[in-house]
């Protein structure tokens, strides 16, 4: 279970065993059933959330419709991050879309890993800067393209996704209505046979 999270790690530094096994010790192995939420608004976020297996969805609400800014699978952290740094209440809802299992660190126990190992405390801030790198790219995307090629580059990027998550999902993670993407995968399956959904 340990080795996606060493695997994703080792994408940012090379940790010592012992500052392996110091992060192992704090971690928390959490499961839950599908639609079950990790944190609703107001709740005040106190993990990260590395996924194992399993998928989630960050959302707020705008009036009654829901907004969702983050699709997660495995190998892939999600929080509520503004409520986590800032420590406010959170404006968003972390929900499972599938059976989930998180490996999840609590805020505290961070904290005391970076005053004990230097690191851990850079692993951090290097884990920081490309969670802000992707939230900032995701951004741009929603602007600069247009709703079909929002569409076309989801679906090459994440072709798994269009199988794992409900079409009301990726229509609101896409910026686009559910008729503009019903409309999109009808064309897109009509020119290439082969799309995965």
């Amino acid at each position: 279970m340990f080795t996606i999270l060493q695997e994703y790690v080792s994408q940012f530094i090379t940790l010592a065993p012992e500052e392996l096994e110091a992060l192992a010790n704090v971690i928390q192995v959490r499961s839950y059933d599908k639609k079950v939420k990790l944190i609703d608004i107001g709740d005040k976020e106190e993990f990260f959330h590395f996924i194992v297996n399993g998928l989630a969805r960050k959302y707020f609400y705008r009036g009654s419709e829901e907004i969702i800014t983050q699709l997660a699978r495995e190998g892939e952290l999600i929080s509520s991050s503004v409520s986590y740094f800032s420590g406010q209440p959170s404006s968003y809802i972390i929900e499972t879309i599938e059976p989930s299992t998180f490996l999840s660190l609590h805020k505290d126990n961070i904290e005391a890993l970076y005053v004990r190992y230097h690191r851990l405390q850079k692993l951090g801030r290097l884990v920081i800067t490309e969670l802000f790198l992707q939230k900032e790219r995701w951004e741009l995307d929603r602007i600069r393209y247009t709703s079909k090629d929002r569409f076309m580059k989801f679906m090459k990027e994440n072709p798994d996704m269009f199988r794992r998550v409900p079409q009301k999902y990726l229509a609101s993670y896409l910026n686009m209505k559910p008729e503009t993407f019903s409309r999109l995968k009808h064309i897109v399956r009509s020119k290439i046979p082969e799309v995965p959904f």
